[in-house]
């Protein structure tokens, strides 16, 4: 059970970010929302409310320190805290996605500055209170295309690449205080962003429901003491 808990989830309006929120909400987590569409963010807030939980959820685009300051700050006034960060908000770029030979450079810095940029910010942020506490569980969403190089996958498997080393970078400086940061590749899922990256694909997507498993565990006393791992959901038993 998440009760007490404060979960901070950017991302959060569709695809894995919907599935996170409803799955801590679910456990009775408190919650922390952001995305950059409110329209789609508040209906992911009353579905949450509807579970009973408590939600905070603020429109905003992470790769932008002034909207993560906001959004960090109303959640540490709302709930004088924050357990639990995942970084989830990315995009895709340009569908079907060029090869690097063709990329616009502007999509191109766009990708990195959302995909890259914005868990280092959020990150940044919300670590100095939990170092404050000497507890925290962070949890980056990354991907196979972040872990092997494909031809076709351009600005997304390279911002992927970044949040790895991000990870790793951050997990060492972090490894002998009570705070820890981990990464989940939840592989391929039946979501819009799929649908845009492979829209000719024809084998059965796991839904993003069947991959929260693994966050709930990172994000559990369960899983202190783990930092710095890479986690493959669909190659993993549930936890």
């Amino acid at each position: 059970m998440m009760k007490n808990k404060v979960v901070m989830i950017t991302g959060a309006s569709k695809g894995l970010g919907k599935a996170l929120t409803l799955a801590f909400a679910k456990k009775g987590a408190k919650l922390a929302i952001c995305a950059r569409n409110e329209e789609n963010l508040l209906n992911i807030k009353q579905e949450a409310e509807k579970l009973g939980a408590t939600v905070l959820a603020v429109t905003a685009d992470v790769a932008k320190t002034r909207d993560v300051e906001r959004f960090v700050a109303l959640a540490e006034e709302k709930y004088g805290k924050i357990d639990i960060l995942i970084n989830n908000a990315s995009m895709l770029g340009p569908s079907p996605m060029p090869l690097l030979l063709d990329y616009p450079e502007e999509e191109f810095m766009e990708v990195l500055r959302v995909n890259a940029l914005s868990p280092f910010l959020v990150t940044r942020r919300v670590v100095v209170g939990m170092l404050q506490r000497n507890q925290g569980s962070i949890i980056n969403v990354t991907s196979e295309a972040g872990h092997i190089g494909y031809a076709g996958w351009g600005a997304y498997g390279i911002s992927k690449f970044a949040v790895e080393g991000l990870t790793e970078t951050w997990a060492d400086e972090l490894s002998e205080t009570g705070v820890r940061i981990n990464m989940v590749d939840p592989g391929e899922m039946d979501t819009e962003m799929h649908q845009l990256a492979v829209p000719d694909c024809e084998y059965p997507l796991a839904k993003p429901e069947d991959v929260v498993y693994i966050f709930l565990y990172l994000a559990s006393d369960q899983a202190k003491g783990i930092n710095g791992k890479r986690f493959s959901a669909q190659a993993h038993e549930e936890v």
